[in-house]
């Protein structure tokens, strides 16, 4: 695949992870609209109001009380790191000197970064199932960090994670 090619296809793949966005993508501080701080939250997080009785997770219907917040992140993430990834891959455009094995390694480095924001996320999640969605999302994350043609995975795997996380990962 060409360096155009593969810019034009991450640049697709930012805009299709830009529609799984809650409207906060242009400021990751800013937490969903129903978010309201919580005092045992990090410094700079928000967490979704909840009720002042958390469910338990595995009470059928109701989902962990940090499930929107995790979500929520993930999906920032995927939408910054695909804005990462078509910024490499514009630049890599641009710079007439960048063979593809570069890009190759600049792509790569972003993916398995992006990996490790993923998983730190699925640590987070209080719920067993959301975990495990979020877990996987890491994993085949991991799997294009090590893809010898990461263009080539964006296309073919990338592309199908944000709507997986859309149906899958929201309370």
């Amino acid at each position: 695949m060409t360096t155009l090619r593969a810019a034009a296809l991450v640049a697709l793949l930012a805009l299709a992870a830009g529609c799984q966005s809650d409207g906060t993508a242009d400021d990751p501080a800013a937490g969903p609209a129903t978010a309201a701080p919580t005092a045992d939250a990090p410094t700079g997080s928000v967490e979704p109001f909840a009720a002042t009785s958390t469910p338990s997770a595995s009470t059928p219907g109701v989902t962990a009380a940090n499930t929107a917040e995790v979500c929520g992140e993930v999906d920032r993430l995927i939408l910054a790191g695909s804005k990462k990834l078509a910024a490499d891959s514009a630049a890599a455009t641009k710079d007439k000197e960048t063979t593809p094995d570069e890009l190759n390694d600049r792509l790569k480095r972003t993916i398995a970064g992006l990996a490790g924001d993923v998983r730190r996320q699925a640590a987070r999640a209080e719920d067993p199932e959301i975990e495990k969605l979020i877990g996987d999302v890491a994993k085949q994350l991991d799997g294009g960090a090590k893809a010898a043609s990461p263009a080539k995975w964006l296309g073919e795997t990338f592309v199908d994670i944000p709507p997986k996380l859309a149906r899958d990962c929201h309370a």
